[in-house]
């Protein structure tokens, strides 16, 4: 029977692939910001949201909490839990911005095709229900507060970090496990073992 060959210089040298954390600049361009969430809300008479207050309150809530764990916790642990507290609250504004910005997609081409006289399957709804291009717009509207809101959470959170940690937060990009193994490859790998 053959030795197996030894790992090749090859392989090791390889370079490590990271999966990149959402960052705040990704935050900004996907979520609104105050001037124009309170748009949002003057347009389609929906509530107002503080948005300075939503941000003090989370920047006191992770400062507190960085006091309350300080006796219990060495500086790089701190680190390390305020960068994961932080990270969550960046990555959830992330992704309702991203949803949010799908949602405008989908009530942008439901309007335009709601103008289109032409097209049956677009005309409003009966008497008393509103059509399905008003319906986007006002679901639309909706995810674009909540994503504002976890927008200024988010950057409360960080501002409470940089106060805590003493440094500008940026996440945490981790390794990616076997890069260039697909899921397609790692069956193909298994299905061929069954013949060995």
């Amino acid at each position: 029977m053959a030795k197996p060959a030894p790992p090749s210089s090859r392989q090791s040298s390889r370079a490590v692939q990271l999966r990149k954390g959402a960052t705040m600049e990704m935050v900004r361009l996907t979520c609104p910001d105050a001037r124009q969430a309170l748009k949002i809300a003057e347009s389609f008479g929906t509530t107002v949201i503080d948005s300075d207050g939503i941000r003090d309150l989370h920047e006191r809530l992770v400062i507190e909490t960085a006091d309350a764990l300080g006796e219990g916790l060495g500086d790089k642990a701190m680190q390390i839990h305020m960068q994961r507290i932080v990270g969550a609250f960046v990555g959830s504004a992330h992704g309702a911005g991203q949803f949010y910005s799908r949602a405008v997609t989908g009530a942008r081409d439901a309007t335009a095709k709601a103008a289109n006289d032409a097209r049956d399957e677009d005309l409003d709804g009966p008497v008393g229900y509103d059509s399905a291009a008003q319906r986007k717009r006002e679901f639309a509207a909706d995810m674009g507060i909540q994503a504002h809101s976890l927008r200024m959470a988010a950057e409360g959170a960080v501002a409470a970090y940089a106060q805590v940690i003493g440094e500008t937060w940026k996440p945490f990009d981790r390794p990616v496990e076997h890069p260039g193994t697909t899921l397609s490859r790692k069956a193909a790998e298994a299905q061929i073992s069954a013949f060995d």
